[in-house]
């Protein structure tokens, strides 16, 4: 059996009448990059204040590396590695002295945290700003900064809280890869996002919360399995009588069909071929179509098949 990392027991946190964490459990795996994919206010940042100790909280038990977390457990702390939301380093210091501050934090040997901090600035692509101060880097420059203070000292288990927010994509791909990396490497990763296609690229496994709740969990495709669609498919036809349309509707697997503004959107719950199928009827009804595409299931369904609206915002 793989070694249990973090256990998160019937989490309860409230906030006078609102409930922010709603009986939440959880184990995470040693070497898995575990994401915690929900929107804004669904509890992720709450739950990762609790797991941390850095909130009380109202009802459950938790613990990490086999041991119950507490606030004065220090020996498990020095074992983590946190990259919050918020952007969390010092303006007065340069990206150099910023990232040895929070590595002498956990590293008192001068010449281990000389060795972790220039492999820590070597990881993040920061080695031309070393003598930047953090207001002349840009957005995404600073969330690497972010991310290296919180993994310099070479923590067992990295926890990143929406580390992509309002990054561009060049910096997005630089993070996500650093994360894969930084997982190759032995650490096991907690990530928490409301973006999905970040989640699904880089998570071994996956929980969904809403409203303090964990309401699904699995990999990105046993989650996807879940759901009724198994993949869509979208047509542009000029014309397209009712009758053909009923036709259509009668096709194998077929469980949803609309026609509206020249375009044909038809859901399928299974089957193989089905895009095959769908084209043979048109063919053989000699109907034209133009652009056709076929859509896959996405976690943003799974979400919306489970709660009822989308994962944005």
């Amino acid at each position: 059996m793989s070694e249990i990392i973090v256990k998160i027991e019937n989490l309860v946190k409230r906030y006078k009448e609102l409930i922010a964490v709603d009986h939440f459990s959880l184990e995470i795996q040693k070497g898995e990059i575990f994401g915690l994919l929900g929107p804004n206010g669904s509890g992720k940042t709450t739950t990762i204040n609790c797991l941390l100790s850095l909130l009380s909280y109202d009802k459950g038990h938790i613990e990490i590396f086999g041991q119950e977390m507490r606030p004065d457990s220090y020996d498990i702390k020095n074992k983590i590695g946190i990259v919050m939301q918020n952007v969390a380093v010092f303006e007065e210091l340069n990206v150099y002295e910023n990232i040895d501050y929070f590595c002498g934090l956990y590293i008192r040997d001068k010449a281990l945290r000389r060795q972790y901090v220039d492999e820590a600035i070597e990881f993040s692509g920061l080695a031309e700003y070393i003598k930047f101060r953090p207001k002349k880097l840009s957005g995404g420059l600073l969330r690497r900064l972010n991310i290296a203070c919180g993994i310099a000292h070479k923590p067992e288990l990295i926890i990143l809280d929406e580390p992509t927010v309002a990054v561009d994509p060049q910096s997005r791909n630089k993070i996500l890869e650093g994360i894969t990396e930084l997982n190759k490497n032995g650490a096991t990763v907690i990530y928490t996002s409301h973006y999905m296609e970040e989640v699904e690229r880089i998570c071994t496994r996956i929980a969904i919360m809403d409203n303090g709740k964990n309401l699904a969990l699995g990999t990105a495709e046993e989650l996807k399995s879940m759901i009724k669609n198994s993949e869509t498919i979208k047509i542009h036809i000029p014309v397209l009588d009712d009758e053909h349309l009923e036709a259509i509707k009668r096709l194998s697997h077929v469980y949803q069909c609309s026609y509206s503004d020249g375009v044909l959107i038809t859901a399928f719950d299974g089957g193989k071929h089905n895009l095959i199928h769908i084209l043979d009827y048109l063919k053989n009804n000699e109907i034209a179509f133009g652009q056709v595409y076929s859509e896959l299931p996405t976690l943003n369904d799974v979400f919306l098949e489970i709660t009822g609206k989308e994962l944005r915002d």
